[in-house]
């Protein structure tokens, strides 16, 4: 009994130091995992190797299931979860330090999100997005967004654009770090405060569901975040025609 104790204790001490604080993560926070115990010799040759979250604080139980969710969405981004594997949720939960029970339930939300697909008795399957998917998704978000930021900027005064410059900055400044995760959190920032001065909670939920879609690997950040500052730019000097080029290049 002192000996299981003993366990209990070691794992409940590892699984409160396996997740980091809301926020402070970044795609440097996840380092393939090291082999260790008679667990990862189980698993050595059935899966691919999984990331494992760095030590940076204690997670509240409440809160388990929405960084492992936020975690994985992370490491989607960064790519250390590999489009076309297949990932099980107790071994993710080993290197977690949790149950498997929270990152079934996140990856149940990722899939409903279209990142990853059930593999029955098996786990769930990240993604592979084909070049007319993207094609296709990249249109769907200029349907949606692009009527939206020309009607903006022939309705709103000058003064409403200085309080989305924040996140433009924040985007160019992940795109200069090569920081994936969170320059997708940057982007999606600036596209949220942008479409919510519509005043329409359903087009910038549609929007933002759209945006979690995005593969950002290969992609020219540093070009991607110089759009949002030209876009933000032109809103600000009221010049509808330059806000129309930039909004075309951006969803072009």
């Amino acid at each position: 009994m002192k000996q299981a104790g003993e366990q209990a204790g070691r794992r409940s001490a590892e699984g409160s130091a396996a997740f980091g604080v809301p926020g402070q993560r970044s795609a440097s926070a996840w380092t393939p995992a090291q082999a260790s115990g008679p667990d990862s010799r189980e698993h050595a040759h059935a899966e691919p190797p999984v990331p494992r979250f760095a030590a940076r604080g204690t997670v509240e139980r409440s809160s388990v299931r929405g960084q492992v969710l936020d975690a994985l969405r992370a490491a989607l981004v960064s790519g250390d979860l590999a489009p076309g594997e297949v990932y099980s949720a107790p071994v993710l939960g080993e290197r977690f330090g949790v149950s498997a029970t929270p990152v079934r339930e996140a990856m149940q939300q990722l899939a409903r999100e279209g990142a990853v697909e059930v593999v029955p008795n098996r786990g769930f399957r990240v993604a592979v997005r084909t070049a007319r998917e993207r094609a296709e998704l990249a249109e769907v978000r200029g349907l949606v967004e692009a009527p939206i930021v020309l009607r903006l900027a022939r309705t709103l005064p000058a003064s409403r654009w200085a309080a989305l410059r924040p996140a433009a900055q924040e985007s160019v400044a992940a795109a200069a770090r090569g920081d994936l995760a969170r320059y997708a959190e940057a982007d999606r920032a600036f596209h949220r405060a942008l479409l919510s001065l519509a005043g329409n909670e359903q087009l910038v939920r549609i929007a933002d569901d759209l945006r979690r879609r995005i593969v950002w690997t290969g992609c020219d950040l540093r070009a991607d975040a110089a759009q949002h500052i030209a876009l933000l730019d032109a809103l600000e000097a009221q010049d509808v025609t330059a806000v129309n080029a930039a909004v075309h290049q951006h969803f072009g």
